[in-house]
Formats: structure tokens, sequence, C-alpha cells
């Protein structure tokens, strides 16, 4: 038995108004004219018998009977506008292994990846805390997000983020030992992510070299080293990627304004023949979407910090990469 149903363009422009509670906003949703939302909706009452809106000044509300029929309309653009999605995308479904700096999964790509489960169900994450150049070739990664100097050959990669670097320490340790000056780090442990130039470069461009002799330890990656500060361990260089939701939660505060780009930067890289991959592009494409709406917000001060860059000094001491 065939099913009569009320025409397509009526539905849509009852489930428009009713959800924007205005026919003009319908209007402009829909892309044509008052007069048409209004004309549709009285076809799609007279095809019913029934009235479905009541005007209540400049607006309209539902009636009984357009409250009763806008459920069972709106789940049913949502399931064609969830299934024309899925036909229209690449077909994105699989597992993809990625291999990130282990401070940027654990700080910042972690706590997001609810956005890309929600948008791509059907992909299964393997996450690699890592930044080993040898992830780029391996057979068994998908996708690298790595910090370095882009000077991979035989790889796709794209810059995904400077690095801007700052003294970072925990509220409960600077209340209790103040850090108003430089000098004041004289006082306090300086922790280290790297060998040692990420630090030297920063106190380099706050004249306190002589600061280098003080207290230190070296905790292996920039992870432990803001995981350290954040306890009031001491104070860590944190940068303006990983650090910014500790700052933003109160989990860590910066004393200074002072801020120096770091000698490398965040890439994005794959094995060349991964590239074109529909589950490899669209979590690139989600990097670069998560990025880009970090990048809007930047003008924002962060938790009352206000960066002032300054030129990477010419001083610059060889090493290991630091941001693992």
């Amino acid at each position: 038995m065939t099913k009569r149903l009320p025409p397509l363009n009526p539905l849509r422009a009852f489930e428009a108004t009713a959800r924007h509670g205005s026919l003009t906003k319908a209007a402009i949703e829909l892309n044509v004219t008052h007069g048409a939302v209004s004309h549709q909706i009285k076809a799609l009452e007279q095809s019913l018998n029934v009235k479905l809106f009541e005007r209540a000044g400049q607006r309209v509300k539902l009636t009984p009977h357009g409250a009763e029929l806008l459920p069972a309309v709106s789940t049913a653009f949502d399931g064609i506008a969830a299934a024309t999605q899925r036909m229209t995308r690449p077909a994105s479904s699989g597992t993809l292994s990625v291999s990130c700096v282990p401070a940027l999964l654990l700080l910042w790509m972690t706590p997001r990846l609810g956005s890309f489960m929600a948008q791509y169900p059907d992909i299964r994450l393997t996450l690699i805390p890592s930044n080993d150049p040898k992830d780029l070739r391996a057979p068994t990664i998908d996708v690298c997000v790595h910090y370095g100097d882009g000077s991979w050959t035989d790889c796709w990669m794209r810059k995904w983020s400077g690095l801007e670097l700052f003294p970072v320490v925990s509220p409960t340790l600077i209340n209790n030992r103040p850090i108003r000056s430089v000098r004041d780090l004289a006082d306090h442990v300086f922790l280290h992510g790297d060998d040692g130039r990420e630090w030297h470069t920063w106190l380099a461009a706050a004249e306190a070299l002589d600061l280098e002799r003080g207290r230190r330890h070296h905790l292996g990656d920039a992870r432990m080293a803001t995981e350290a500060a954040v306890h009031g361990h001491g104070v860590a260089l944190g940068d303006s990627v990983t650090a910014s939701a500790l700052l933003a939660r109160g989990m860590l505060v910066a004393p200074f304004s002072l801020s120096v780009p770091a000698v490398d930067d965040f890439y994005v890289v794959c094995r060349n023949e991964m590239r074109a991959t529909p589950i490899v592009q669209v979590f690139i494409d989600w990097l670069f979407a998560e990025k880009a709406g970090d990048d809007g917000r930047a003008d924002a001060p962060v938790a009352g910090r206000i960066v002032s860059r300054r030129k990477r000094p010419a001083l610059r001491v060889m090493g290991g990469k630091s941001a693992s």
C-alpha cells in the first residue's frame, strides 16, 4: 500500500519556520521570499486540513497539531542530511594510525578527539606518542604530527603551527615563592624538556643567561616538564599550542610577557602514497580546521597573559628536538 505523504517543499518550509520561529528567517535559510514560505505553509495546512502555526507578535508559534508533526519531520530531515553527507564525502572508515608529539597528543589533540569521532564514527584511531623520525616512513604509521625543521625528504608535509615559548609555573608555587622579575627565577628550579637549548634561548632574550647555572632537572620531554610544573616542582617552558588549555583552566600561569620563537615547528607529515587516501585526508583536514579555530580565538589574551614576541636570538645551542 502506497503511503500518501505531503509534498517535500512545504515540509521544508514548515520545519525551518518551526525551528526559527520566524517566516523571515526561514525564508533566508531556504533562499526564497517571505511570501513563498507563507504560501508553502498554507499549502501544507490545506493538505493536512489543520492549522500548524499561529502568530505571536513578529514571531510564529506551533499549534498543538504543528507540535505533533514537527518531531517526525525533523527526524526525517536529519536522517536525509546524514545519509547524504555519508554518500557525498569520501569513504572514511577503517583504522588510522597517528604518531604525534607526546605533549601535543596529551594536551591538545586528546581533548579534541570527540569532534573527530563524532564526524567519523567509523574510523578507529591508533594514537602513538612519539617524535621519532623513523615513524615518518614506517608502513604501520599513516600520519605523523611531528616537531622538527621540515627537512624530511620523500614525504608529503605541511607546516601545521609555529610555537612561541614562555615560562609557566603553578599558581601554588608562584604564590608561595613570588616571581616578580626575571631575577626571581634564581629562587626556582628550571624544568627542561629538552637538552637545555630552549631555556637558553629564552634566558638569552631576557638578558639573564647567568641563571642557567641555577638548579635544574631534565625530564625527557616537554610533556613531562609541563606536568612537573603543574605539580609545583619548578618552572617549565610552555608553548603557545600545548600550554593554552592549562593556562585557561588556571592550572598554570605565565609570569612574564616575553616569549621567543621555538627553533622548530609542528608539521603534519605522511608518506607520499598515503596523502590521497580518504581516511588520511579527512584527518589532516580536521587537524587544520581545529588549528584554524584556535587561530581565530588567538586575539583574546590567555589567562591574562599578553605575549610580547621577540626575534629569535642569534645564539643557538645545537642538540636534539625538544617538543617530544
